[in-house]
Formats: C-alpha cells, structure tokens, sequence
C-alpha cells in the first residue's frame, strides 16, 4: 500500500514537471516569429493542457487498485476521466483550427488601399472557422453525452412529453438553421465581406464583422448595427465596394442661366489636379436639370474609396462656390421680378359708340 502510494506520488510530481516544462517551451516557440505557432500559445493551452494531465492522473490512480477498491467510485472517476479528456482534445482542435486559420491569413493585409482579394479571404475563412468550431463542440458535446447511461431514454421522454414547447422549440431552430445557412452562404457567394462599404436601412457604414448568425456594420458617426445574416440574402441593399474600392463622388450646384460652364470644368480640372484625393480617373460637369429660377450642374469626380470620395466631394463644393462668388456673382441663383408699365385704360363703351 505504502509503495503504491509513492509510485502514485511520484507520477504525480512528474506531471506536475512535464507540465511546466512544456508551458515554458510553448511561450519560448510562441515568441519565435518564424514558427506557425502564435505569441500565446502557451496562455490558448494552459487549460486544456491542465484538463488532460488531470485525466492522466485520474488514470493512474485507477490502473492501482489497491488506492481505490469500491466499484462506484471506479466507475465515478472513469466518467470524470472521459469527460476531461473529450473536454482537452475538444479544445485542442479548437487552437489547432484557429492557428491555421490565422496562419493562412497571415500572407493578406487588409490595411492595404486595393484589399478587395485579402477581405475575400478573411470573410471566407472567418465564417468557415466559426462554423468548423460549432461542428467540434457540437460533436464533443454529442459524445460527452453519451458517457452518460440513460441519456437516449431521457431524450425520448422529453420528446414524448414536451407538447406545444417542442413544436415551438422546432420552429426557433428552424430559424437559427436559416440563419446559419445563410451565414454560410454569405462565405460561398460573398455578397459582402469585411470592410465594404454598404448602404443598409439608410444608413452609411462598413461591415466591421461578420458572425455566422449576424453581421456588425459600423456606422459613419460611430455606431454599430447588428442585423441577422439573413437580411442580406432576403433583402436589398447597397453595396459601394462589391468589385473594387474605387467610388464616384457627385457634387450639386444651382446657379443662374448665364453662368459660363466651360469656365467652371477649368476651374474644376484646375482643383481637382490640385488635390491627393482624386484618382486621376473622372472629372466631369454637366448641365443635368433646369427650372423656371436655376439650372442644376453635376459634377461627377473619382477616387480610390468612399471615405475619400466623401472629402472629395467636399472639398470641390466649397472650392466651386467660392469660384463663382467671386469671379461671377451675379450668376448664383436669384429670382427675378419684371414691373411692367400701365397699359393705357381703353375708353368707355359709351365712349366708344358715339
């Protein structure tokens, strides 16, 4: 009994050194850049690493039965070893898929100007990681449960028993279902992808991150919208950077009918060389509307993306009309009134017939 319990202890302190030898060469690899492994791989596995060395003891301390003879407390601690162990290796496929992930990702910068290939891939494989990690607990979860004895004969009670919840609980995962397969078919046919700039319910703004049931779009002023995957399969939206990030900026301008326009596409061109913000692409102004007061000109400019488009198109706005208050004033808009003269009063009737 005494040697037992001294074999068991001094497995017990090898493990205990194992451990913390491989949790110091996992932190000496994560600081190594050149390696797949990242920076805190030894915090990502501190955990599981834990969970399967406990289960390892578990099971030396079941191997010498001398320590532990009653047959419910084998069985017991067999269940805890089971569980711990799918537990560990639940979590290890887990860093295992989120290191490959990140290390296939790691060749595309989504920073660049032109990014529209790297945002393709991380859209791609950010859903696909998250649907991989749903799978794997989904499975590990399924064959936890079946260390338990009587789980099947509790499911089917609780089937035959549930009524109305269970037809209330079917529909609900019909809806999460529809949502995750609308997630995944965000990641096939990449409607949009991380960074686009999109136009939804109204609102102007980037898609900042894309769930597998609901999409984050990050607002011009700061705010976040969270819509469900499925809006933008079911319904119509905008999309500024579906093809590339270059956008056109248009800028309106009301001015009076006399208003030289050649002089003011110089006056644009002249502005728009000035200025980093246009691409060198599209410079045009055209007379598209006229009223009974005004005439309506367009001006039509390009640039690489549409946070650059937007200063753009300010930047022309004020530029023109500074322009034309100084140089023709007397064309911006104004109303004109014209007085005629009395017509001279017609004579009397009785006047007229004598």
């Amino acid at each position: 009994m005494e040697d037992s319990t001294r074999n068991i202890l001094i497995f017990l302190a090898g493990l205990f050194v194992l451990y913390f030898l491989l949790h110091f060469l996992l932190k000496k690899l994560g600081k190594d850049q050149r390696n797949i492994l990242p920076h805190n791989i030894a915090s990502r596995l501190k955990i599981p690493m834990i969970t399967l060395f406990l289960a390892v003891a578990i099971q030396a301390g079941l191997i010498n039965r001398e320590i532990i003879t009653d047959e419910e407390q084998v069985n017991f601690l067999q269940h805890v070893r089971s569980i711990l162990l799918i537990f560990s290796f639940t979590w290890f496929i887990i860093v295992a898929i989120r290191i490959a992930k990140n290390k296939f990702l790691r060749q595309f910068d989504v920073s660049e100007t032109n990014n529209l290939r790297a945002r393709k891939f991380y859209t791609q494989f950010n859903i696909i990681e998250r649907i991989a990690i749903f799978v794997v607990v989904l499975f590990g979860l399924g064959i936890a449960l079946l260390t338990f004895d009587g789980v099947e004969e509790i499911g089917v009670s609780i089937l035959t028993s549930a009524g109305i919840a269970g037809i209330i609980l079917g529909l609900s995962a019909q809806k999460v279902f529809g949502t995750i397969f609308a997630g995944i078919q965000i990641a096939i046919a990449q409607p949009i992808r991380l960074d686009d700039v999109v136009i939804v319910e109204g609102e102007w703004g980037r898609i900042e991150e894309i769930k597998l049931t609901y999409v984050v779009v990050q607002i011009w002023d700061k705010r976040r919208l969270v819509l469900p995957t499925t809006y933008f399969i079911e319904k119509p939206f905008q999309n500024w950077t579906r093809n590339s990030s270059d956008i056109l900026g248009t800028v309106y301008i009301y001015t009076d009918f006399d208003l030289p326009i050649e002089k003011l596409r110089e006056e644009l061109t002249s502005l728009l060389n000035a200025t980093e913000l246009w691409d060198r692409k599209v410079n045009v102004i055209q007379v598209t509307n006229m009223t009974e007061k005004t005439m309506e000109l367009r001006a039509l400019m390009s640039a690489q993306d549409a946070p650059t488009a937007w200063d753009l198109r300010v930047y022309a706005r004020e530029n023109l009309i500074k322009y034309i208050k100084e140089n023709y004033p007397d064309s911006l808009p104004r109303t004109r009134l014209e007085i005629k003269e009395d017509l001279p009063h017609s004579k009397e009737p009785s006047d007229a017939l004598r």
